[in-house]
């Protein structure tokens, strides 16, 4: 019946175009133009006006964390809003600059090596943001340029965006201090008092090792092969457990090792709060909490979102032993040529707009820190609650 209205009302209205004259088509032409170039006017309104005072809720929220921290920790500890040196360097980590791009200094067994640090991480900016640093720009040149003019303040050389340039010079000398100095770190058990204390989201601070939780799954000796799964943002190896390894067939599971991790940050892995999540470490603890425990040589690889981009990383890490890629949904995105990519696709993926609803909550999640932490501090603090209410709601489905 509905499909024969839905046909019924189609055919009404090709009868209308059809004897509608074209003077009266122009019109309404132009009318639907008009009509849209009005919505999009009042749209790029609405969200300069929200995401302005969203702007300002995040800076108060900022300065009302870092009071509660004090309170409660006896120490703050500076955002990501704050700049890149001030936030790394008190975690006790090294940052150096080279080519412009800021970098923490990592030191291994056998070498010193540089890991890069996405732009985005503290370079994310807004009308306050800028409004603020034009400010206290305008008020140190005002300080410099009252002091005597026979002083000279000399700087060293500036890249863009305000970070300076540094040289880094290594010596067997320098990698003994630096062994001294960062050779030690581990993942400290830190948890907030903003951060979940149940047993589920703490389990990982009892366990003397610092791995990833691993869900294995098949033989215990070596069998036909070994498959790794890797989820994606917001999820945890439920995401494969709960769906895919329930119905894997009998001989599928007694002759693969089927592995699903937690992701460093995730589910019942280690969750440090000096940690800065780069590519390197994701792929360092993938490494040392399957790789090499469980002996595996040659593996395919099952990734999911931003398990993809791990996916990818392993791939081209250990050419020689990953045997398939299979990458669901993959967060692939087209940067033009002479643009700066992460800065780009951060823009592309939350663009701060306030429709779609999608768009909306994503622009929220990667421009405002404090804000998301308020969000967390309701829902991730108490999920405990809200997932009794779910299964509640649903009648435990």
């Amino acid at each position: 019946m509905s499909l024969y209205l839905c046909l019924w009302g189609l055919i009404n209205y090709l009868k209308w175009v059809v004897v509608m004259p074209l003077g009266e088509m122009a019109v309404m032409g132009k009318t639907m133009m008009v009509l849209t170039l009005t919505g999009r006017v009042l749209h790029d309104a609405v969200s300069f006006i929200v995401f302005s005072f969203l702007d300002i809720l995040d800076l108060v929220l900022c300065f009302a964390f870092k009071a509660a921290d004090f309170i409660i920790e006896a120490e703050w500890k500076p955002c990501y809003c704050a700049s890149a040196k001030e936030a790394i360097t008190s975690s006790g980590k090294i940052l150096v600059s080279e080519q412009g791009e800021s970098k923490i200094v990592c030191l291994t067994s056998t070498k010193l090596r540089l890991e890069e640090i996405s732009d985005t991480l503290y370079t994310r900016t807004s009308l306050v943001s800028e409004i603020s640093k034009s400010t206290v720009n305008e008020l140190k040149r005002i300080k410099v340029e009252g002091k005597s003019s026979t002083v000279t303040v000399q700087t060293s050389e500036k890249i863009k965006k305000g970070t300076m340039r540094s040289t880094l010079t290594v010596s067997s000398t320098i990698v003994e201090m630096l062994q001294g100095k960062i050779g030690g770190q581990h993942l400290h058990p830190i948890s907030r008092w903003s951060d979940c204390d149940c047993k589920f989201c703490t389990s990982w601070t009892s366990s003397s090792k610092e791995t990833l939780f691993v869900r294995a799954e098949g033989p215990k000796d070596k069998g036909k092969g070994d498959v790794l799964f890797i989820h994606g943002f917001i999820s945890s190896s439920a995401f494969w457990t709960e769906t895919l390894f329930p119905n894997f067939s009998h001989a599928t599971k007694s002759t693969y090792r089927l592995f699903a991790i937690d992701l460093l940050g995730f589910g019942r892995s280690p969750k440090p709060a000096d940690s800065l999540y780069t590519l390197r470490e994701h792929l360092d603890m993938i490494e040392q909490s399957v790789l090499e425990p469980y002996e595996v040589k040659s593996f395919h690889i099952v990734a999911h979102s931003l398990g993809c981009i791990l996916a990818l990383a392993l791939a081209v890490k250990h050419p020689g032993s990953v045997k398939s890629l299979t990458l669901l949904a993959p967060p692939y995105y087209k940067v033009p040529k002479g643009v700066r990519a992460t800065q780009h696709v951060m823009r592309q993926v939350a663009p701060r707009r306030v429709w779609p609803l999608i768009t909306f909550g994503a622009s929220i999640a990667c421009w405002y820190e404090h804000i998301s932490r308020a969000i967390c501090l309701v829902i991730c603090k108490n999920h405990r609650l809200w997932e009794f209410l779910t299964k509640l709601v649903t009648r435990n489905r």
